[in-house]
C-alpha cells in the first residue's frame, strides 16, 4: 500500500498532508482495484454493501466530503484511478459511517481503519462485546454471557455521557436513536449528572443552563487544542471546572471530561504530580459510570500506575497496574502484547 503514497509524498514533501480519511479511502480504492473479489475481512459484508446514509447528510457534512474528494484528486491523481464524483461521495460517506478509530493501550489515537465484518454489529450502550486491535487485526471478545441466538452488540461511542448526549452523538454520526436498556431506563443518568448539593438542588433552569455551558465548553476546548498553548488550555480547564463546580458534583461527567483534558495537558507538560492529582479524582467515578471491562477504565488505571511508578510510589503503582491488567485480560485477551508489556513493567 505504501507504493500508492511514496512518489506523491516525495514530490509534495512537507506539503503532503491528506487527512486520515482520505488516506484510508485511497487505500480502499487501490485494494478494490487489485482485489476485485471479496477479501477475507468481507466474508459476511463487503465494503460496497456498507450503509452510507448519504441522503441524510446535511450541507456541512456534504461539503466536508467534497473537500476530501478534492484532496484525493490533489494527492493521488497520478497513482490512482477512481470512479466519478458520485461514486466517491458514496464511498467517503460509507467510510465515515463505518470506520474504526484505532487506539493504543492508553487510548492514544493511532489511526483509522475499516473492518467490514466487524461493522455488521449493532450498537448498544450496554455492549456484550469489546473490539480491540492487534496490529492490523480487529479482535472481538465477549464481556458478558452471550447465549445462542442473542444479538452481539458493541458500542459505537464513548459511554461516559448521559442518555441525551449519547443519543445526540448517535443521531449526528449514525442516524439512529438507541433503545437499549440503559437508554430506556436512564438508570445511570442521576449519578452521571451529579449535583453539588443534591439535598438543596438549584432550579431545573439553572441545571439546564449549566449543562448547556458544559457542552459548549467541551466543544470549545476541542477547537482550542489547535491554536492555544498548553498553559492556556490548562487555564481553560481549571476555569470551567471551577464554574461547573458551583452546580455540579465532582463525579459529574462534564466535570470529569474537563479533568481528563486537564490531565492530558499535564502529561504533555510532564507535570506528573498535576496529572496524578486529576487521575486520582477521575478513576472512582469512571469505574462507576462505565460498563464493566471498559477500556477507558483500564487505560486510566494504566496511566495512574505508570505515574505512581515514575514518582517512586511503588505500592500504589503495582496495585493500579494489576487493576489495569485484570480488565485488559478480558478486553484484549491474556496473550495480547500490551499485557506482556505491563507485566514486564511490574517485574522491573
Amino acid at each position: 500500500m505504501h507504493k500508492l503514497e511514496c512518489s506523491s509524498m516525495c514530490s509534495y514533501g512537507q506539503n503532503w498532508n491528506p487527512s486520515e480519511t482520505v488516506r484510508l479511502t485511497a487505500r480502499i480504492l487501490a485494494k478494490q482495484k487489485l482485489h476485485p473479489e471479496r477479501t477475507p475481512s468481507e466474508k459476511y459484508l463487503s465494503v460496497k454493501e456498507f450503509e452510507s446514509h448519504l441522503d441524510k447528510l446535511d450541507n456541512e457534512k456534504k461539503e466536508l466530503i467534497q473537500n476530501d474528494i478534492a484532496a484525493l484528486h490533489h494527492f493521488y491523481s497520478k497513482n490512482l484511478h477512481y470512479g466519478n464524483n458520485a461514486a466517491l461521495e458514496v464511498l467517503f460517506a460509507q467510510v465515515n459511517c463505518n470506520g474504526f478509530t484505532i487506539e493504543d493501550e492508553e487510548l492514544s489515537h493511532l489511526g483509522s481503519a475499516i473492518f467490514p465484518d466487524v461493522a455488521l454489529m449493532n450498537h448498544s450502550c450496554c455492549p456484550n462485546v469489546i473490539v480491540t486491535y492487534k496490529g492490523t487485526m480487529a479482535e472481538v471478545r465477549a464481556v458478558q454471557e452471550i447465549h445462542a441466538g442473542d444479538e452481539v452488540f458493541t458500542s459505537y461511542i464513548d459511554l461516559l455521557y448521559p442518555t441525551e448526549d449519547r443519543n445526540d452523538r448517535l443521531k449526528d454520526s449514525y442516524f439512529f436513536t438507541c433503545d437499549c436498556k440503559e437508554c430506556t431506563t436512564k438508570q445511570k443518568d442521576p449519578a452521571k449528572l451529579e449535583l453539588r448539593n443534591p439535598g438543596d438542588p438549584p432550579s431545573p433552569q439553572t441545571i439546564r443552563n449549566m449543562i448547556q455551558y458544559a457542552r459548549n465548553v467541551v466543544e470549545e476546548f476541542r477547537r482550542a487544542k489547535h491554536y492555544k498553548s498548553p498553559s492556556e488550555l490548562l487555564e481553560m480547564c481549571e476555569l470551567s471546572i471551577e464554574k461547573m463546580g458551583t452546580v455540579f458534583g465532582e463525579n459529574n461527567v462534564y466535570m470529569l471530561h474537563m479533568m481528563y483534558q486537564a490531565m492530558g495537558v499535564c502529561l504533555y507538560q510532564q507535570d506528573w504530580e498535576g496529572a496524578l492529582k486529576y487521575g486520582q479524582k477521575i478513576i472512582t467515578p469512571y469505574s462507576k459510570h462505565y460498563p464493566p471491562y471498559s477500556l477507558n477504565v483500564a487505560s486510566m488505571w494504566l496511566k495512574l500506575g505508570r505515574l505512581y511508578m515514575g514518582l517512586e510510589k511503588k505500592l500504589a503503582g503495582t496495585k493500579a497496574l494489576k487493576k489495569a491488567i485484570a480488565i485488559m485480560e478480558i478486553a484484549h485477551g491474556a496473550d495480547h502484547y500490551y499485557i506482556a508489556e505491563v507485566k514486564k513493567e511490574l517485574e522491573q
